[in-house]
C-alpha cells in the first residue's frame, strides 16, 4: 500500500487540535476511518452533494475526514445512484497504481446521515490549486502528470483545479471523483499542459502492472463489470501510446468552473 501523510477542503476551523497532526501511514488511516468514533463538525461550503466534516478519533489517533452521505446526492441522469462509491473506487484505483494521490477513503455504513464515502481529510494550503502551483514553477509536475494519468483511466468528468490541493506535507493531492469511472467516455479536466508529451517509462509500467491486477477483487462492490472493463480498456490504451493526449473537441473536455 502507498504512504499516507497530510488534509483537504477549506472551510474549517483553523484552531481545531484535529488538524494539528503528524502524517498518517495508508493502513493506520483506513483503520481510523472504519473504526474511528465520529463527530459531526458541519457542512462544507462550495459543495454540490451534502458534504460533511467529521473528528475521527481512534486508540489514540485523531484526524478529520469528509463524509459525502448517499443520501446528500443529488440525482444525475447520466450517472446511477451511488456516487460515495466511485469516491472509493477512484482511492483503490490509485492505491493499486501506488501513487498515493487519493486521500484514503472508505464506505462507511453508521454514520448519522447514513451509508457514504469518508475519506481521510488532508491539511493544506487553501491558496493553492493546480494553476497557481504549475504556473509557477514545475516543482510539482511528476505528481500532476499522474493525476492527469489518473483521470485519464478512471475517466474523471470533473477535474478542476481546486480538487488538486498542496498538503501541508508538501504533497501533491486529488480529491472529488464522485463523477468518474463511467463506461462511456466522458473525461473534463483542466490538466491539458502535457498534451502530446510522452508519458514517462516508470508510469506506463505501473499501468501494465496494473492491468495484471485482479480488478473485480477490490472493486467489484464499486463498479459494474462493464465499468471495470471499460478502466482496464482505457489503462491500456494509455500505456500503449504512450502520450498524454490532446482535446480535440473545441474545448469541450474543460470542467466548468475551472476553478
Amino acid at each position: 500500500m502507498s504512504e499516507e501523510t497530510g488534509t483537504h477542503e477549506s472551510g474549517t476551523n483553523p484552531e481545531s487540535p484535529f488538524l494539528d497532526r503528524s502524517p498518517i501511514e495508508t493502513a493506520c488511516a483506513l483503520t481510523l476511518l472504519a473504526e474511528g468514533e465520529a463527530d459531526l463538525v458541519g457542512r462544507m461550503p462550495y459543495s454540490s452533494n451534502a458534504t460533511f466534516l467529521v473528528d475521527l478519533h481512534h486508540d489514540g489517533l485523531r484526524a478529520q475526514a469528509i463524509y459525502k452521505p448517499a443520501a446528500g446526492e443529488r440525482p444525475l441522469w447520466d450517472f446511477p445512484d451511488g456516487l460515495y462509491q466511485r469516491e472509493v473506487a477512484a482511492f483503490k484505483v490509485d492505491d493499486m497504481l501506488g501513487w498515493g494521490l487519493v486521500p484514503p477513503t472508505i464506505v462507511r455504513k453508521d454514520l448519522v446521515h447514513g451509508i457514504g464515502s469518508l475519506q481521510l481529510f488532508m491539511p493544506n494550503d487553501h491558496e493553492e490549486h493546480y494553476f497557481s502551483l504549475h504556473e509557477t514553477d514545475d516543482t510539482h509536475d511528476d505528481s500532476f502528470r499522474r493525476i492527469c494519468v489518473l483521470d485519464l483511466v478512471i475517466n474523471n468528468t470533473d477535474r478542476k483545479s481546486g480538487h488538486c490541493l498542496l498538503g501541508t506535507d508538501g504533497r501533491i493531492w486529488a480529491i472529488d471523483h464522485g463523477v468518474a469511472l463511467h463506461h462511456e467516455f466522458k473525461l473534463r479536466t483542466v490538466i491539458w499542459d502535457f498534451a502530446g508529451d510522452w508519458i514517462d517509462d516508470e508510469i506506463c509500467d505501473d499501468l501494465w502492472r496494473f492491468l495484471a491486477e485482479d480488478l473485480p477483487g477490490p472493486l467489484s462492490e464499486l463498479l459494474s463489470p462493464l465499468e471495470r472493463d471499460a478502466m482496464r480498456t482505457r489503462a491500456r490504451a494509455v500505456a500503449t501510446a504512450r502520450r498524454f493526449p490532446e482535446d480535440d473537441t473545441g474545448g469541450r473536455r474543460w470542467p466548468w468552473p475551472l476553478v
